[in-house]
């Protein structure tokens, strides 16, 4: 009886599946380990694997696939219908089973862009989700294990902060900058999980700085808040990444912090690097806020008075 395939086959469609969780079969023992809402999905799977086996005496992958989508059906870990995803593309599904998805033209446009190149820049305003949807194309890439990891970076100046007057050690100093980039992660993946990885570094968030001397290989990364990067700090990032690695910057143009000596890497960037094949430049707008809707209008008026200003200065 043969419930795995020839060269245990069936592991690997179970492992794309469940990409959070560990399938090891050996001799009659097979031990699961991973969340557990997916642990008792792939238990029930296997447990109908184990029923056709003994009927057919083996188990195609096609069996298990049907297997795979008549308990996935029950709605456990997945959305009840497509009728649930709107009009949005997904991206992936968090830990609770919710569906992650690409809802604005903006937000589906970096999706496609990302696939296609091996760096992206996502330039627009405030809350239109350019970091959320980066970080979920992230988790995907890891979960698929298309990467070996994550690395999320942010410049630690904003707001017109000075990291030395702060209190506290340096991790108290600069986890405060990096908090938008945890909140992303603990949506999407379950905190023992998410705190394993970190351990490991297999997810790593750090100050932009940290990133000088390295190289990035296997890896998907982020820099976020670009705007707050020196042209010297953006070439530093650029030039470390790695083989088999994917890059996506994250900023907007408009909320440099900054001092005034100091012109943003994300702006000149997009002179130096737009003909360059392989990286991608995409832009949002107020059509992609996905934020209380009085954020758009806000948005909308902070353009027209630096308009404004822009021509009075003329």
């Amino acid at each position: 009886m043969s419930v795995f395939g020839l060269h245990d086959k069936n592991i690997q469609v179970l492992d794309d599946a469940f990409p959070e969780t560990r399938i090891n079969a050996r001799g009659v023992r097979i031990k699961i380990t991973g969340p557990s809402e997916e642990v008792e999905l792939a238990k029930q799977v296997i447990s109908g694997m184990i029923d056709v086996a003994g009927r057919k005496n083996q188990v195609s992958e096609d069996d298990v696939k049907t297997l795979i989508s008549l308990n996935s059906g029950s709605g456990k870990i997945r959305a009840k219908s497509m009728d649930d995803l709107g009009d949005g593309d997904l991206i992936l599904y968090t830990h609770r089973g919710e569906p992650i998805l690409a809802k604005t033209p903006g937000q589906k446009q970096i999706c496609t862009s990302s696939a296609e190149h091996d760096i992206v820049f996502s330039i627009g305003p405030a809350g239109t989700g350019k970091t959320y949807t980066s970080v979920a194309l992230a988790v995907k890439a890891l979960k698929e294990r298309r990467v070996q990891k994550i690395i999320l970076a942010r410049p630690a100046v904003e707001a017109g902060e000075n990291l030395g007057f702060l209190p506290g050690d340096l991790k108290e100093k600069i986890d405060p900058y990096l908090r938008p980039l945890y909140d992303a992660l603990e949506d999407m993946i379950d905190q023992d999980k998410l705190n394993l990885h970190l351990s490991k570094n297999v997810i790593e968030i750090a100050p932009l700085a940290y990133m000088r001397g390295r190289t990035l290989n296997n890896a998907f990364v982020i820099l976020d808040e670009a705007q707050n990067a020196t042209n010297t700090q953006m070439k530093m990032f650029l030039t470390r990444i790695g083989f088999n690695s994917r890059a996506i910057i994250t900023g907007d143009v408009t909320q440099t912090d900054l001092p005034r000596k100091h012109q943003s890497g994300l702006i000149s960037i997009q002179r130096i690097l737009k003909d360059i094949e392989g990286i991608d430049f995409v832009y949002l707008n107020d059509e992609d806020v996905v934020r209380h809707k009085l954020v758009k209008d806000i948005i909308n008026a902070y353009e027209r008075f630096d308009q404004k200003k822009d021509q009075e200065n003329e």
